[in-house]
């Protein structure tokens, strides 16, 4: 009598797994999955999800790979991970991409299925890895996961095509076993997603129980892994990307204004996630408007926000170079208008899939003229939420633009959230004009559209139709209070400064920078901004269990910053700032600080890995001791 397997179990304190395959093996819907069922389990998630630009790259070659990495943990996690642990290769061509990343002694669970002469050729291998001992150094298990597949669902009388393409559940299930992962969730999911075709649905639930079945039952894997949940304040929690954050932090300051959020957007990668959110949102009292191009787009954005609505532009770096002028506008009018860049790699078209931070001077300078606005950057994907409702604050409180930057890696990459209280969170008070409030020369009451906040330097805003507040609106230079059309030169030089001046006045709501240096005796500083948070922080840690004093510090507003920052870098022999461009932020922080700083530059197009960060940080700390 054969009796069932039983695998050792072993505790581990955590996991990067990554699903590779082609554009068209469902690897982002199988990383997905294993997400949503590792948050459900209470783990410490991150993910980094990695596909082509193309929508159908050639099959079986290396553009045509797509990715998908999760880190998932017993404890608190900022990172998706540098090299993976695990990696799930569905063809020739994904374990070839992916294979250099695959720590030494990892695991490879590789589809045997399309090691063909002609696919290995395809991808430039004479030989097959699977069979040459190339592969020494990893604990390979070859299996024929599309056969597999195919055997479990034989029974619905799918074509050979359909029938393969169930592979990817068949791994789920396979992963799903050998990590213990819940499965009712999946298995729910399915159920609904394909519940208009009961065959497929049926047959991706019995492909996936069949991957789960043949973890038990096989011999194969003498080990099964348990990774137990994290520690996590008390609250509830669910998954979420960076765009979908992004999306409720628009819906959240749009409520506490009492304002009708407006969206106006141009489809573009890898921002068009939150268009398809908020269009899903009108029984939140979201309008949503999608244009024919970027300059419609904002400028619907920007006449909404005239009519008393909060407009909101979505796009990514080619879309901010083509939104320059009505942002422009927006500065002039001094109207809200909320504008998210969530960037990806340049120039031109560059990689639209890729991430990356190079849009920083494009957003504080890429407009004609002297006109500033407030810069924003979210560092993770749950703080898109907070970064954007403070972007809706901003905007509203003071009548400007603000630009909030994200980024690929934060758009898409997912995070556990606690879900907010949303009654703790303070209103933001619109402060329609209501009425005359000023003087005309000849005495009587009148309104006077440029007429400001003494705190804020706001000007007043008036909901067109309301009676006695008709104004002049537009691009040409306006006379302080009265808003007309004005040539004179000092008026010019008044109103450039006054809304130099406001931008400034908004340093009063922005928290000091907090520096984290728990020894007191770092003399190097590190500095990130946006998604750098992760690395940086990961980084650090490794850096002081090796017992090196580091300092961390992370800028969420980059225009204005912090009243302290300058006092800040100034107290730190060596300011290290790691970025994903050619060291924009640097270049602003010695403009106006006058301080030395050191760039710390990578561009591929990945976010930055923290195990190179690390060596490189320790050598710095190194050198600084040398010197003396």
């Amino acid at each position: 009598m054969r009796y069932p397997h039983v695998a050792d179990q072993l505790s581990l304190d955590r996991v990067v797994i990554r699903f590779a395959g082609d554009s068209g093996d469902g690897m982002q819907l199988t990383g997905d999955r294993f997400t949503a069922e590792t948050a459900s389990f209470g783990n410490d998630i991150a993910t980094l999800p990695n596909f082509p630009a193309e929508i159908r790259a050639p099959q079986g070659t290396l553009p045509g790979v797509s990715s998908f990495q999760l880190h998932f943990a017993n404890f608190d996690i900022v990172t998706p991970g540098d090299a993976p642990d695990v990696l799930v290769a569905m063809n020739p061509a994904a374990l070839k991409a992916n294979l250099r990343d695959l720590r030494k002694g990892g695991v490879i669970i590789v589809d045997t299925a399309d090691f063909t002469k002609r696919n290995l050729a395809k991808i430039g291998w004479a030989h097959n890895p699977l069979e040459d001992g190339s592969l020494g150094n990893y604990s390979v298990h070859a299996l024929d996961l599309t056969g597999l597949a195919t055997g479990a669902v034989a029974e619905f009388d799918l074509s050979r095509k359909d029938a393969s393409r169930s592979k990817n559940m068949f791994a789920l299930g396979l992963l799903s076993w050998l990590y213990s992962r819940p499965v009712e969730g999946t298995l729910k999911f399915l159920s609904e997603k394909f519940a208009k075709n009961p065959t497929i649905r049926d047959a991706n639930i019995a492909a996936f129980k069949a991957g789960h079945a043949y973890g038990e039952t096989t011999e194969t894997f003498e080990v099964r892994y348990q990774v137990d949940p994290a520690p996590m304040p008390e609250g509830r929690y669910r998954q979420i990307s960076g765009n979908l954050a992004t999306a409720y932090g628009l819906i959240t300051g749009a409520h506490k204004a009492g304002l009708q959020l407006f969206l106006g957007s141009y489809p573009i990668t890898p921002a068009s996630d939150i268009l398809h959110e908020l269009s899903r949102r009108k029984d939140l009292g979201v309008m949503t408007f999608q244009a024919e191009d970027e300059i419609a787009a904002v400028g619907a954005a920007l006449g909404a926000s005239f009519g008393g609505s909060l407009g909101v532009t979505t796009t990514s770096g080619p879309g901010m170079a083509l939104k320059a002028e009505t942002i422009g506008l927006a500065v002039m009018t001094e109207l809200p208008l909320v504008v998210i860049n969530v960037q990806r790699s340049g120039p031109s078209t560059g990689m639209p899939t890729k991430t990356e931070q190079a849009d920083l001077l494009q957003a504080m300078y890429g407009r004609n003229g002297e006109s500033p606005l407030p810069v924003l950057a979210a560092k993770s994907s749950t703080d898109c939420f907070d970064t954007a409702l403070e972007a809706c604050r901003i905007a509203v409180k003071y009548r400007t633009p603000v630009i909030m930057l994200s980024d690929g890696y934060l758009a898409n990459g997912a995070e556990p959230w606690k879900l907010p209280d949303l009654d703790s969170i303070e209103p933001i008070e619109p402060n329609f004009a209501t009425g005359p409030n000023g003087q005309g020369a000849d005495g009587k009451d009148v309104f006077l559209p440029y007429e400001r906040d003494p705190e804020t330097l706001a000007r007043a805003w008036a909901v067109p139709g309301t009676a006695g507040l008709e104004h002049r609106i537009g691009g040409i230079e306006k006379a302080a209070r009265t808003g007309n059309v004005s040539y004179d030169p000092d008026n010019h030089e008044l109103m450039t400064l006054t809304r130099r001046d406001k931008l400034r006045r908004i340093v009063a709501d922005i928290p000091d920078i907090e520096v984290d240096d728990p020894s007191g005796r770092a003399r190097v500083l590190v500095l990130g901004w946006g998604s750098t948070y992760g690395p940086i922080t990961a980084a650090a840690r490794r850096v002081r269990l090796g017992g090196r004093d580091v300092a961390l510090a992370h800028l969420r507003h980059l225009n204005p910053m912090p009243a302290n920052l300058g006092d800040v870098l100034r107290s730190y022999d060596k300011v290290i700032v790691p970025e994903m461009n050619l060291g924009q932020l640097a270049v602003v922080l010695q403009a106006r600080y006058f301080v030395d700083i050191t760039r710390y530059s990578r561009v591929r197009g990945l976010p930055i890995s923290l195990s190179e960060l690390e060596v490189d940080l320790n050598a710095e700390i190194d050198s600084l001791k040398e010197e003396n």
